[in-house]
């Protein structure tokens, strides 16, 4: 029911927890289509969402769950695949790390006309038009931190350092771009603007304070101004930056699940904000069986005291091959979880089994190696860019190191982080240490971690 994820957006009490299923490119998997059809089809991408809105039986739902439409429309290149949104694969204002990035004039700012914008439009009015009295729909936006690396590349990380004025002016810019997509959403009719911005969790504290407080504090007065409600999205463990981000006066917030529900619930209460998530993406919704999602569902409702301001969805953008049969059993789940609940009581999922998993012996590497555990460098940004790193450094030392991504979107890789304790995604790991969790290294740090481990394994030539 839309009305019953309105009021948790407003901090009503309700009598069950909304369901919000976070089908992007996995609606068109539901009828066949890829996800370049989905994403460039507004005919496909309708048809998709209405069977997403039919089969899941959504109380919100997002239109399309893209964040590269903005930077398409700003220059970036992009990388299309069949089974994932696309990438970024080229970046507008990338350059030398010793030159500052060089902020795009205010006429760049994307229209109504520009890009695939068209194409949303289109496909947020005519699902108004279909579903919009009886379900919230929702207006995805990347955010101005992911936008800006977007057009800056993994040079940002290393800029927000050394050219800070120019880097606030970056961020300015994308913010402009932000509010101005939400005029453009808010007027097709979306009731909740979401700022889609996973690399948050990736920068530290003080400096989410130094460049985002204040142009997401803008933003959701902008929306709120405008009579729509709001939500601040992130991915990967963004534990240490929840406080500051409800600081900002999201309504809701959604989170993965890097990040403990329980503990993060209990800072978004003190806010007076929503909070939703976090069903597993791959271990529990691509991977796992219908049983699986139903008990993970009701095992998580349950495990919260207070269902005020609690929003039931997965985790970030589901996969494209998600069985169908699993979401239906997390929509069941939600609506009737008492029944449910009966169902699943005495089910035990099965261990995942680590015997076959073979750790290198770290200890006798002639050269470091590099391992990078991800959800999936392709569909995730935070992940994506945490890869830029990896390859940015291959690049540079070339057959001096080895290097490895583990995508966590098979088997064997989840058996694999269960094994080395792989505590959250993304992470990259140097002979065996763990370097950098959700926190991605500029290219100093990383090659200084780099040369380090050379020197190491130079020692037992």
């Amino acid at each position: 029911m839309k009305d019953l994820l309105l009021r948790t957006l407003r901090h009503e009490s309700t009598e069950r927890a909304p369901w919000v299923p976070f089908a992007g490119v996995h609606a068109g998997h539901l009828k066949g289509y890829t996800a370049t059809e989905m994403l460039t089809d507004a005919d496909k991408a309708f048809e998709s969402l209405m069977e997403v809105n039919r089969l899941y039986k959504p109380d919100g739902q997002p239109v399309i769950f893209d964040l590269q439409i903005e930077a398409e429309c700003l220059g970036c290149g992009l990388t299309w695949a069949d089974d994932c949104p696309p990438s970024v694969s080229s970046h507008p204002l990338d350059g030398s790390d010793e030159e500052p990035p060089v902020t795009p004039c205010d006429c760049k700012i994307p229209t109504k006309e520009s890009g695939r914008i068209p194409y949303v439009l289109d496909v947020m009015h005519r699902m108004k038009e279909a579903v919009g009295d009886t379900t919230a729909l929702y207006g995805l936006i990347c955010g101005p931190f992911t936008l800006a690396s977007h057009l800056r590349g993994n040079n940002l990380f290393t800029d927000m350092f050394d050219f800070e004025e120019e880097v606030e002016s970056l961020f300015a810019f994308c913010n402009r771009v932000c509010m101005k997509m939400a005029d453009y959403y808010i007027e097709a009719g979306m009731d909740v603007i979401a700022l889609v911005d996973p690399l948050i969790s990736q920068i530290s504290t003080a400096h989410f304070e130094q460049y985002m407080t204040e142009p997401y504090t803008e933003l959701f007065e902008h929306i709120r101004a405008q009579g729509a409600l709001s939500s601040f999205f992130v991915c990967g463990d963004a534990t240490r930056n929840i406080e500051v981000m409800c600081q900002t006066n999201p309504d809701s917030i959604s989170v993965d699940e890097n990040v403990n529900l329980l503990a993060a619930k209990e800072i978004t209460d003190r806010y007076n904000v929503a909070i939703g998530g976090n069903i597993p993406l791959t271990s529990i919704m691509l991977l796992g069986n219908q049983q699986d999602n139903m008990k993970f569902a009701v095992d998580l409702l349950d495990s919260i005291p207070d269902k005020r301001n609690f929003i039931l969805a997965p985790g970030c953008d589901m996969p494209y091959n998600v069985p169908v049969e699993n979401c239906i059993g997390v929509a069941q789940a939600a609506i009737e979880t008492d029944v449910v609940r009966e169902m699943v009581k005495n089910y035990q999922a099965e261990e995942i089994d680590t015997s076959n998993v073979v750790i290198p012996d770290y200890a006798s590497l002639t050269k470091p190696l590099v391992e990078v555990f991800t959800l999936d460098s392709a569909q995730c940004a935070a992940c994506g860019y945490m890869m830029g790193a990896a390859n940015q450094a291959k690049e540079t030392f070339g057959d001096k190191i080895d290097m490895v991504e583990y995508k966590f979107i098979y088997k064997e890789n989840v058996a694999r982080c269960v094994k080395m304790g792989v505590p959250n995604l993304p992470s990259m790991y140097i002979n065996g240490e763990l370097k950098y969790r959700s926190i991605i290294p500029t290219k100093a740090e990383l090659e200084a971690a780099i040369n380090e481990a050379i020197a190491v394994c130079d020692s037992r030539k």
